[in-house]
C-alpha cells in the first residue's frame, strides 16, 4: 500500500463540491435548448462544443478534488508532527521532572548523613555507619524513583506516538477510498 493509499476519508464536504461540478457537467453536455419551431436540430459542432465543456469543467472538478486531498494529507502530516512534538515535549518534562526529584533525594540524603555524622560524635563509628547506610538507601530510592519516572514517560511516549501513527495512518487511508471511488 503506497503513502497516497493510507490517506484518510475526507469529510463528504470535499466529496461534495466535486459530485455537484461533475453532475452540471454532464447535465449541461446532456441538455439541449427548447427548439424554436421551424428552426433546424443543434449541429454536430455545438454538441462538440459542449462536450469539451463539460469535460473541461470535468477535469476542473477532478483538480479541485486532487488539491482538496493534498491539503487534507498536509493537515494529516501536521497533526502527526504535532502529536510526535508533544509526546517528545512531556516525555523531556517527565525526565526532568524525575531527575529534580533525584537530585533532592540525593541533597536530603547527603544532608542528613552529615547531620547524623555532627550529632553523633560520641558513638562515631556506628553512627557514620548507619549513616552511610541511609545515604546508600536513600540514594538507591532516589535512583529507583527516577528510573521508574522516565520509563513512564518513555512508555507515554511510545503510545502517544503510535497513535499518532495510527490515526495519521487511518486519515491516510480514508481519503485515499473516498479519492479512489470519486476517480471512478
Amino acid at each position: 500500500m503506497n503513502q497516497r493509499e493510507k490517506t484518510p476519508k475526507v469529510h463528504e464536504q470535499i466529496e461534495q463540491p466535486a459530485e455537484e461540478a461533475g453532475r452540471q457537467a454532464e447535465q449541461r453536455a446532456v441538455e439541449t435548448p427548447e427548439e424554436a419551431p421551424g428552426q433546424p436540430a443543434v449541429s454536430l459542432s455545438e454538441i462538440l462544443l459542449r462536450a469539451e465543456k463539460a469535460y473541461a469543467a470535468y477535469v476542473d472538478a477532478q483538480k479541485d478534488v486532487a488539491n482538496a486531498y493534498r491539503v487534507s494529507e498536509l493537515d494529516a502530516e501536521k497533526a502527526y508532527k504535532d502529536s510526535e512534538q508533544q509526546a517528545k515535549s512531556t516525555r523531556d518534562a517527565t525526565i526532568k521532572q524525575a531527575s529534580k526529584l533525584r537530585g533532592e533525594a540525593v541533597e536530603k540524603a547527603l544532608k542528613s548523613r552529615d547531620e547524623t555524622v555532627a550529632q553523633a560524635e560520641q558513638a562515631y563509628k556506628t553512627t557514620k555507619e548507619q549513616a552511610e547506610q541511609a545515604c546508600k538507601d536513600s540514594e538507591l530510592r532516589a535512583n529507583n524513583t527516577w528510573d521508574e519516572g522516565a520509563k513512564q514517560a518513555l512508555k507515554t511516549y511510545e503510545e502517544s506516538l503510535a497513535q499518532a501513527g495510527k490515526r495519521r495512518e487511518q486519515t491516510i487511508e480514508q481519503a485515499w477510498n473516498i479519492y479512489t471511488k470519486s476517480a471512478e
